[in-house]
């Protein structure tokens, strides 16, 4: 397999994924302003969308769209601990989670990427948004390690990558989010989090 991701995208949480299942995997990194891997290649010709993360299955076959990866690299591998098999309803569960961090944090976070919006836009509108969904998530942590309670599972690594970015964006104001931050530290003692880090040349920024 190969990975295709950007420093500190949310390629990142596949990264994490592959890293937590021990699977072999190349990555080879792509620039997102020029459309151009380490390699030279045209990104567009390997995901014509555009975005990461990409991943190229030993078949050579291209597999997009992040929560998707996520679920086929826990499928195939058997990863019941990271997401219940079909049927059980616990995986419906753990998948309302990746869910509704895609939809509701992951695309809350668009805005400030876009430099075109002005700075005002983003502080009266924007940030309003996404640290309402943050807020959401710090209530649904009271009194539990992990989204799901006890158990460590997949949208947990959604969720660690969804606040390096919290971090990087509004460093001011991330303490106000105690059980966030508790849950941040738990999950960043874990080896496959802090190889994942390492790579990316993020580990001991935060």
């Amino acid at each position: 397999m190969k990975l295709y991701y950007s420093l500190g995208a949310c390629s990142l949480v596949i990264r994490i994924l592959i890293h937590e299942l021990n699977l072999k995997c190349e990555f080879e990194e792509v620039n997102l302003k020029t459309k151009l891997t380490k390699n030279g290649m045209d990104f567009f010709q390997i995901n014509p969308k555009g975005f990461v993360p990409a991943l190229e299955l030993i078949s050579g076959e291209i597999l997009t769209e992040n929560v998707v990866i996520q679920q086929y690299l826990v499928d195939t591998n058997k990863a019941y601990n990271l997401l219940s098999p079909v049927k059980e309803l616990s995986r419906y569960h753990i998948l309302e989670w990746v869910t509704y961090i895609n939809t509701e944090l992951h695309k809350s976070f668009s805005p400030f990427f876009k430099p075109d919006i002005p700075a005002e836009i983003k502080e009266q509108i924007f940030k309003p948004i996404l640290f309402k969904n943050f807020n959401y998530v710090e209530k649904s942590l009271n009194k539990k390690d992990y989204l799901l309670g006890a158990n460590f599972t997949l949208p947990d690594i959604y969720l660690f990558v969804m606040i390096i970015w919290l971090k990087n964006k509004f460093p001011n104001d991330i303490e106000q989010w105690s059980n966030l931050n508790s849950f941040f530290d738990r999950l960043i003692k874990r080896e496959a989090f802090k190889k994942a880090l390492n790579e990316e040349g993020l580990l001991g920024k935060f």
